[in-house]
């Protein structure tokens, strides 16, 4: 009786599992039917989604070539993944007919980090360690798994934790009636059990709260000679997201890292982020737009973001991460939300990229001493390294502001060039949404500022919940198409992935970067008077007391105090910060005498960071290019070098 009783629910059990999951793919797939018919009828859907690929974290395995900016000076990582590219699509043919005596059990994937070896033997077998060419090609492809696996497997989507979930519970739910049939049956058995809970209450109740980190998911197979379900240790993590922060990214791909916390004179604690080349005196800054961070200069990967490029190049990568976590991390550490989220780009500008810069200085200036003593005179008079800058957006904004308001001030900037691309500043040329939205913020800031001090997402969940719907958007094409395309209207039909962006880690439940309520206000200020201006406070005495006049200050009349080229970048597709808002910039420069240059490139917004396109890293490295130690002051080093060496 006992085995037909395990039969008839091993059988039950399995046709509620299989009727529960073909239920729950069947809606999935009416949905995803259903967005694919709105897709349909929605205009303006193919420009929007035509360049909707490249956001995912992940290496670079198959390009064709190296980007001509990766020339000279790739890293011995680059030349290595490469090198594996090559070599794999050159012996593809060799790889199909290999046999199955090269079984992929006797290869170990090879860590980013390790640069002199090409495959792993498994020390199992000492003898593996002489490689045929087949067995390598097997080792090139484990590789190539293991790290896909890495950056793509990290997390689920909703449906996916939903199917697991039910399964689990359907799983939990048979093993009660299991156990209440086996009671039922075995008299016996039950006042045995019966008896042992009431005589160990107390050890049974420590067992149940140790036994709740690790569920039993009880499980059994039809066919087999006892179907009895048995207990199997399963680690059920809910939760599964990819929260990777941007060392994480750098150091899988075996760069180097450090993290320099920077405090602000208002308190605010930074992170200025590093991939480090400690004697070089090429130096660039970085610096991410609104709703980002640092994540997007490494967010393609190896041959694919500026980050890397630079770094390839030899040049000290410094990353700065502007004010606006979730986490809120300031000196203060019971400052309120309202508090913390009390900022306009004002202080992006005058505050964290200063507090940012002074770091970076600091730390070149100490290290270009110990590692080359002989500039030890120069980096008391001059400053013996050369600081580019790229920025993004709102990032580009805020230099702007910074080096105008240093100048003001009569204090070194320390840049020597500006690469901007897509900045913000000037957005009078905008689509009705944006006007919608500025007309609100103007209208109604009296009463959203103090109930929304901060545009972020508030709690874990929901931003758990985000991150994985984004991973859903991805596995459903035709529900991430729709949601894409509804998102592109939002922001004027601007084309960039917005989806793709959305499933970065740098957007994940522990953290992620939001915006004031007066970054936006600010926004809108300059939308309204057409104007780049500081941060109008709303009253004369409020801006007499910080400008000394009724008015903010209008930074575009100033732009004749920018002492450094700067290189304007707009993109054709752009529908956040347009063309026409660019060239304005380049038009003051212009007048103003400032050395500016203007490209423009077939590019939506988010495109400048979060997509992999050749010809702008290639056209960003030839601006930075331009900007090299001057070769006298090196030889001069070298003569006085040899002068010391010889006299002493």
């Amino acid at each position: 009786m006992q085995r037909l009783v395990d039969n008839v629910l091993a059988v039950a059990k399995e046709s509620v599992k299989t009727f529960t999951y073909e239920s729950l793919n069947h809606i999935v797939r009416l949905i995803n039917g259903i967005s694919a018919l709105l897709l349909a009828i929605l205009p303006g859907k193919t420009s929007i989604l035509e360049g909707i690929h490249g956001w995912e974290l992940r290496p670079t395995f198959r390009g064709p070539r190296f980007p001509r900016w990766m020339g000279n000076g790739v890293s011995s990582f680059n030349q290595f993944i490469h090198e594996l590219s090559v070599d794999s699509d050159a012996s593809s043919s060799v790889d199909n007919s290999s046999g199955e005596e090269d079984s992929d059990d006797n290869i170990v994937p090879l860590s980013p980090l390790s640069q002199s070896s090409r495959g792993v033997a498994n020390p199992r077998n000492t003898q593996s360690f002489k490689l045929s060419r087949v067995r390598s090609t097997r080792g090139v492809q484990a590789l190539k798994d293991h790290f896909i696996q890495r950056t793509t497997d990290r997390r689920r989507g909703v449906i996916e934790d939903l199917h697991l979930a039910i399964e689990i519970y359907i799983e939990q739910i048979f093993e009660m009636v299991h156990k209440a049939a086996h009671f039922v049956l075995s008299p016996t058995e039950t006042f045995r059990v019966l008896f042992g809970w009431f005589s160990h209450h107390s050890n049974g109740s420590e067992d149940i709260a140790a036994g709740d980190l690790n569920a039993t998911v009880p499980t059994s197979t039809l066919g087999e000679d006892d179907p009895t379900p048995t207990g199997r240790k399963t680690n059920f993590h809910p939760l599964n997201t990819d929260a990777r922060t941007c060392r994480d990214v750098i150091t899988e791909l075996g760069y180097p890292y450090e993290a320099i916390p920077v405090v602000t004179a208002d308190g605010y604690v930074l992170m200025l982020e590093r991939i480090p080349r400690r004697e070089s005196r090429k130096v660039v800054y970085l610096q991410h737009g609104i709703m980002d961070s640092s994540m997007g200069w490494v967010s393609n990967g190896v041959v694919g973001s500026p980050a890397f490029a630079a770094f390839d190049q030899g040049y000290d990568v410094f990353l700065g991460n502007l004010r606006g976590l979730v986490s809120r991390e300031h000196v203060d550490k019971n400052i309120s939300s309202s508090q913390y989220w009390h900022y306009s780009i004002n202080e992006h500008g005058t505050e964290d990229i200063p507090a940012m810069i002074e770091k970076l200085h600091e730390v070149k200036i100490s290290e270009l001493k110990s590692t080359h003593p002989v500039l030890e005179e120069e980096c008391n008079r001059d400053q013996p390294y050369k600081l580019c800058a790229i920025c993004h957006s709102l990032g580009g904004a805020g230099i702007l502001m910074y080096i105008i308001t240093r100048r003001i001030e009569e204090k070194p900037h320390k840049l020597s060039r500006l690469i901007l691309l897509s900045p913000a500043g000037f957005h009078d040329d905008t689509n009705i949404m944006f006007t919608v939205v500025e007309h609100i913020f103007l209208l109604l800031a009296p009463i959203l500022a103090p109930l929304v001090p901060g545009l972020y997402i508030p709690t874990r969940f929901f931003r758990m919940l985000l991150n994985k719907l984004a991973r859903d958007f991805h596995n459903y094409p035709a529900v991430g198409g729709l949601v894409q395309t509804l998102m592109s209207y939002v922001v004027g039909g601007d084309s960039s992935n917005w989806i793709g962006v959305i499933g970065l880690p740098h957007y994940n439940m522990n953290d992620m970067p939001g915006v004031s309520f007066r970054v936006a206000l600010h926004l809108a200020q300059m939308k309204r008077a057409r104007k780049f201006q500081m941060f109008d406070y709303g009253s004369t005495a409020a801006n007499m007391k910080v400008y000394g006049s009724p008015e903010p200050l209008d930074l575009g009349e100033y732009y004749g105090l920018i002492d450094v080229p700067v290189d304007l970048v707009a993109g054709h597709k752009d529908k956040v910060i347009r063309p026409s808002m660019v060239r304005k910039h380049y038009k003051l420069m212009k007048e103003a005498g400032v050395d500016v240059s203007y490209n423009e490139f077939e590019y939506a917004h988010l495109d400048f960071t979060f997509s992999h396109h050749e010809e702008l890293l290639a056209y960003v490295m030839s601006r930075l290019k331009l900007v090299e130690p001057a070769r006298r002051q090196l030889l001069l080093n070298s003569v006085r070098l040899k002068k010391k060496e010889s006299g002493s």
